[in-house]
């Protein structure tokens, strides 16, 4: 098959952070039909990857500049047919592994720049496919994909890739600050009893599209949390902490981390980052 390289040698994507608030997993044999639904908000703080031609003495995947081991992202490679000829090159605002998605970014981010990168005239619904189907598979992700993909406040209504899953979304952009105080494993949340989880999720969705505002996607996840069971003390604190201050937080699925609209971690004495909601999904941006 022909190819159509960049005349530059490289392609590169963004694709914004996620946070997610609340989920419900939906586990299926099919990883496209797998997922979850949910809601969240995706980050102006996200990752870049640039693909670019192998080189016999670099590492195959590189994320702020140390070789990386993300299955996901070699899964989409080899489904692409360039996994012997590319090099990922990922810098992330965010840290790895504290729930904002930095995997499901890396994997669709590769999937869209080695697509322009390689030539491979593949649609954009296939690449989010490609690159959902990936996380799944990896364990590493159920919905951090699609959402990045749409971009926005994303609400996932049905689970899986976009020939199944169905999303609808928040009509709001706010400033939005957040804290990390370590990692939580997603595998090993989704490997023990999940029907908590998919109560507490399918309960904070029906409220949320009743109302959907990001005052109440925030509450929600709050009570998601809790019901969950998933709060741990620093999280719980922090959180207090900014509604006593008179602001909207809650926990950010799954990761020792918090997140809050406008200034609401910083009124509350925390150092905390800043950025804002993503308008815009995922996308090449050279």
């Amino acid at each position: 098959m022909s190819e159509e390289l960049r005349g530059n040698g490289e392609s590169t994507a963004f694709v914004p952070g996620h946070v997610t608030s609340f989920f419900a997993p939906y586990p299926d044999d099919d990883p496209e039909r797998a997922g979850s639904r949910g809601a969240g908000l995706t980050l102006t703080d996200g990752v870049e990857v640039t693909v670019r031609a192998a080189e016999d003495d670099a590492p195959p995947v590189t994320l702020d500049g140390d070789p990386i081991a993300m299955p996901p992202v070699e899964a989409v490679l080899d489904g692409l047919g360039v996994a012997d000829r590319a090099r990922v090159v990922a810098e992330s605002d965010l840290p790895l592994g504290t729930g904002f998605g930095v995997s499901g970014a890396m994997t669709l981010g590769t999937a869209l720049a080695a697509n322009d990168r390689f030539g491979r005239k593949r649609s954009a619904n296939d690449l989010v496919t490609l690159a959902h189907r990936a996380e799944v598979e990896a364990g590493t992700g159920l919905g951090d994909v699609v959402a990045q993909a749409r971009g926005g406040v994303p609400i996932r209504l049905d689970p899986g890739a976009p020939a199944h899953g169905r999303l609808d979304g928040v009509p709001a952009t706010r400033r939005v600050e957040y804290v990390t105080f370590g990692d939580l494993s997603t595998a090993e949340v989704l490997a023990g009893d999940t029907d908590p989880l998919v109560a507490a999720g399918d309960a904070a969705l029906t409220r949320l599209v009743d109302r959907p505002t990001l005052p109440t996607l925030v509450a929600e996840s709050r009570r998601f949390a809790r019901d969950a069971g998933l709060l741990t003390d620093r999280v719980r604190e922090a959180v207090d902490a900014v509604v006593d201050a008179g602001g909207e937080a809650s926990m950010v699925m799954l990761g020792e981390t918090v997140f809050a609209l406008d200034s609401g971690l910083t009124d509350a004495g925390f150092d905390a980052e800043a950025c804002r909601t993503c308008d815009a999904g995922a996308h090449v941006t050279g």
